[in-house]
C-alpha cells in the first residue's frame, strides 16, 4: 500500500472536516479536490474528539470504497450515528478535533492463538476479532494512548467485541492485524 504524503493527511484531514461541518449542518457544500491516492480503495477510520474525549469514531475497516468516499461518509457517520453518543450539534463543532486513520488492508494472525500476544506490535497493529457472530476493532493508537501491553490489547479487542475477555486464546476467534497512518488537526 502506498503512504499518504504529509500533504495528502492534511487533506485527508480537511475533507473530513469538511464532511463532518456539512453533515451536521445540513449543508451541501462542495469537497475539496483530491489527488489519485484518494480513488483508491482503501479502509478508514475518522476519529472525533472533544478536548481528547471521544466524541465518534466510525470507519471501513476494509478497502470497499475510495478513499475520499470513505473518509466522506466515515466523518458524516462518526458525527451522526456513532451508537455510543449523541449526534454532534451545530454548537459543538468548533470544540471538536477530527483524526483521520488510514488502514492497509487486514491479514490474519496465524499460529497458536496462546503465541499471539508475541506477535502484537503495540504502536503498530491494530486488531480486528471475528468470531461466535460477533466482531469488533480497535485502532492502532488505543493500546498506545492506554498504555496497553499486547496481551491487555487482545483483551480490551475481545472485550469491544461483546466477547469474554480471554477469549484471544481460543481457535475458534480469529484475529487480524493491520497498521494505520493517522493524521489530525491542526495539521
Amino acid at each position: 500500500m502506498e503512504l499518504l504524503t504529509r500533504e495528502e493527511g492534511g487533506l485527508a484531514v480537511r475533507l473530513a472536516r469538511t464532511s463532518l461541518e456539512r453533515a451536521v449542518r445540513g449543508e451541501r457544500t462542495p469537497s475539496p479536490a483530491v489527488t489519485p491516492v484518494f480513488k483508491e480503495k482503501r479502509g478508514v477510520f475518522v476519529t472525533l474528539s472533544t478536548m481528547g474525549t471521544l466524541r465518534g469514531c466510525i470507519g471501513f475497516p476494509e478497502p470497499v470504497l475510495p478513499l475520499h468516499e470513505a473518509i466522506e461518509e466515515a466523518a458524516e457517520a462518526a458525527a451522526l450515528e456513532d451508537p455510543r453518543f449523541t449526534p454532534v450539534r451545530p454548537d459543538e463543532l468548533r470544540a471538536i478535533t477530527v483524526e483521520v486513520t488510514v488502514l492497509t488492508v487486514p491479514e490474519l494472525l496465524e499460529g497458536d492463538p496462546l503465541d499471539r500476544p508475541a506477535r502484537v506490535v503495540v504502536g503498530k497493529h491494530g486488531l480486528i476479532v471475528r468470531g461466535r457472530g460477533r466482531s469488533g476493532l480497535l485502532l492502532p493508537q488505543v493500546a498506545t494512548e492506554y498504555n496497553w501491553e499486547s496481551r491487555e490489547f487482545l483483551e480490551h479487542t475481545c472485550m469491544k467485541a461483546g466477547l469474554s475477555r480471554a477469549c484471544w486464546k481460543d481457535s475458534d476467534v480469529r484475529f487480524l492485524t493491520f497498521e494505520g497512518q493517522i493524521f489530525h488537526e491542526p495539521d
